[in-house]
């Protein structure tokens, strides 16, 4: 992360990431549940505790558009020579995120913003313009899923304002 936003002193919540940990059963069953069909080929309490990390970073919004412009980049990022994925991965990435990035309002957000998108636990949201930018909000009240709802708002406007959307 420190190498795609370009930031040396990004860091983690360690209240954020144990919060998470503490409310792992949902992701845990999953986790274990691909393990069963072989579709997971890491140890699953490593990866779950990585998980929590990320979902526990803190970040400006400046700095988390920085970092997942690559997937509006087809797969480069700015501030790394390699490509971080190709671009048929950032494809699917981003298709992953516009079918469940925002949890069970997936579908609403794509109806009402129309771009890719993954929220936090935190309030922030990244959003996806491919091929142009990556946008990123913040705001801490959360709807019923778990998204924010300022942020919600602001991206929906915007992509108005803009005639921007991926439908």
């Amino acid at each position: 992360m420190r190498g795609l936003s370009g930031v040396s002193d990004i860091s983690y919540d360690t209240v954020v990431a144990r919060s998470e940990f503490e409310h792992s059963a949902r992701n845990a069953a999953i986790a274990w549940l691909m393990k069963s069909f072989w579709h997971f080929h890491h140890d699953v309490t490593t990866v779950l505790q990585n998980y929590f990390h990320y979902c526990a970073l803190k970040m400006s919004c400046v700095e988390l558009a920085r970092t997942f412009v690559f997937l509006a980049n087809q797969g480069k990022a700015i501030h790394i020579d390699e490509p971080v994925v190709t671009p048929m991965q950032a494809r699917q990435i981003n298709a992953l995120m516009a079918t469940s990035g925002m949890y069970q309002n997936a579908g609403e957000f794509a109806w009402r913003v129309g771009l890719p998108a993954k929220s936090g636990v935190g309030g922030g949201i990244v959003a996806i313009v491919p091929h142009e930018m990556a946008i990123a909000v913040w705001s801490p009240e959360l709807d019923d899923a778990g998204n924010s709802l300022a942020g919600i708002a602001v991206l929906e406007q915007l992509t108005k304002q803009l005639g921007r959307s991926v439908y």
